[in-house]
């Protein structure tokens, strides 16, 4: 407790010292007051109580008030948070899910050129055993504790073997295979490519280590093949490392320049981040791809490639995360990754767009609005604000699900569809030719119709509030036969809307049919085909003036 206290007192040292010393004995007083509060439960409450899940609630209740980074990691799962960093475990190279028609988990989506896709694993077999111990039904465990369960037992010592028994749908017997473990490195760049003679494409799904490295070699290799322009996506990146956006950057800008730098509560761990090496390219023509899955380190990299009017920034408004995590050792193995500082990237903009501490009424985080934003300039005078993420230089609008669509995306129907059709055809077109038939198509509605597969249209979700505002206005009773004749007009017809929207659900099909056969990259090229922003960005870049107007005051 002294420890506590003491760890407490430094890190308020900053404050006045009337502020501190009052925050100092709140502090104080309330680690006294909770640590009383358990003594008296674990005497004298009727049932012995379970430390390691009390105190976890009660570390997890503390954390909920603060922003969602910062977190708690126990001995058990530290591992997950080196993960997270690294990008590297060592397993099998799978995505593990709980499949509810089996009650028992399957391979969700085996990475491509790891140990489960190399031993002919697929996505949908049900794992049985895990060498030789039956993994068993889920029962009434919680879904995530239960799937975790059957994850860990498949990680282990990088070398070691093991035999996993799976029912694979459409055969009659179980497989059994033998895989050997070993040190799984998700790849940061999910594809690389031409997109035609001049223009090279790279989407970076994550910044883990050594991430940066990884695209100097794909720029460099791009360039071999006639590459002069440049498109990289970070649409849905979800950051990582500050280092490496700081690498990444420092491959497009010269030696010296300021990316970024920290403040935070404790002035001497504030630090600034410049470029240390020689640039790979200063003048190539870039585009860099944004929307609103373009967080953290891929903000940094696309805001600061934006201050120094080094690359065209197209798409959507990014996330808005501008705060920077630390992780710490604490007692017993355990550890935490915690919010110390925010970022500010070279015009000296924050891009931090929720505030975590003032919340709105029901709980979630205020996201703060374009009029208290500010003004910063570029190197060149542009005019970017700060407090909303990223604002793209040329705006794209996103394109949208309708509401089947978005039901259908996350469906057993759609997995186990695609899973059936993967174990009943040995091959299928490449990516740049495969093309759903209408007859495929209406293979596909067949089964979904005869599939438990439900949805809920946006206009019954409309007609629900229009309802409970009718009750609290007292009209509801007098429109009680309008609203019924209405909702009966408005209720789901499956197979009509399977119908309304075929060209988006058959984008959707037949991107799931192609990862099942060329995995993450063979869905990157599909999309790369008619996505209107990689459109967009090449017709940009075939006009340099107005690339150069873009960039300029």
């Amino acid at each position: 407790m002294k420890k506590i206290v003491l760890a407490l007192f430094t890190a308020c040292a900053m404050l006045p010292a009337s502020a501190q010393s009052e925050h100092n004995f709140e502090a104080a007083k309330n680690l006294d007051i909770f640590n009383a509060l358990y003594k008296e439960l674990d005497l004298y409450y009727v049932d012995t109580l379970d430390a390691q899940k009390l105190v976890r609630a009660a570390i997890d209740g503390m954390l909920d008030e603060l922003d969602p980074y910062t977190e708690f990691y126990s001995a058990k799962t530290r591992e997950d948070l080196k993960q997270m960093a690294t990008g590297k475990y060592a397993g099998i190279g799978a995505i593990i899910q709980y499949n509810k028609k089996t009650d028992r988990c399957v391979i969700g989506d085996p990475f491509e050129g790891m140990p489960a896709a190399e031993a002919g694993l697929r996505a949908g077999d049900v794992i049985l055993s895990i060498d030789g111990k039956d993994t068993g039904e889920r029962g009434d465990r919680d879904a995530g504790d239960y799937s975790q369960s059957v994850s860990d037992a498949l990680r282990g010592e990088p070398g070691s073997s093991f035999e996993i028994r799976v029912q694979r749908p459409g055969t009659a017997e179980p497989l059994t295979l033998t895989l050997v473990r070993r040190t799984i490195a998700v790849p940061a760049i999910t594809y690389y490519g031409m997109v035609d003679a001049t223009t090279g494409y790279i989407l970076l799904s994550e910044y883990t280590e050594n991430c940066a490295r990884n695209v100097r070699r794909a720029v460099v290799d791009l360039k071999q093949q006639g590459m002069t322009r440049l498109i990289l996506d970070l649409r849905n990146n979800g950051g990582g490392l500050m280092d490496e956006a700081v690498k990444l950057v420092n491959l497009f800008l010269p030696k010296g320049k300021e990316v970024l730098h920290t403040r935070g509560k404790i002035e001497q761990m504030n630090q600034t981040y410049k470029t240390t090496d020689d640039p790979l390219d200063l003048e190539m023509p870039l585009v860099v791809l944004v929307n609103g899955g373009t967080a953290s380190a891929a903000e940094i990299t696309s805001g600061a490639l934006q201050d120094y009017d080094r690359a065209v920034i197209m798409g959507n408004r990014t996330y808005g995360k501008g705060l920077v995590q630390q992780p710490r050792e604490l007692p017993y193995g355990t550890q935490m990754k915690l919010t110390t500082s925010k970022y500010f990237i070279p015009s000296g903009r924050c891009v931090q767009a929720y505030d975590f501490k003032n919340r709105n009424e029901d709980g979630s985080p205020k996201h703060l609005p374009d009029s208290l934003c500010h003004e910063f300039r570029t190197v060149a005078g542009r005019v970017v604000r700060d407090g909303g993420g990223i604002t793209p230089d040329v705006a794209v609008p996103a394109d949208t699900l309708s509401g089947i669509a978005s039901y259908l995306l996350y469906s057993d129907a759609l997995f186990d569809y695609c899973n059936n059709y993967r174990n009943s055809h040995d091959t299928l077109a490449t990516p740049e030719r495969f093309r759903l038939t209408d007859e495929e198509y209406g293979r596909f509605k067949a089964f979904v119709e005869q599939s438990d597969f439900t949805y809920d249209r946006e206009t019954k979700s409309l007609l629900a509030r229009l309802k409970k505002a009718a009750r609290l206005e007292g009209t509801a009773d007098s429109a009680q036969a309008e609203f019924q004749a209405l909702e009966a007009k408005l209720s789901p017809n499956l197979s009509a809307d399977l119908d309304r929207h075929k060209n988006e659900i058959t984008r959707i099909v037949s991107t799931e049919l192609i990862r099942r056969y060329y995995y993450a990259a063979g869905v990157a090229q599909y999309y790369m085909q008619d996505d209107k922003v990689v459109a967009r960005a090449v017709e940009l870049l075939n006009q340099p003036d107005e690339m150069r107007r873009l960039l300029s005051k």
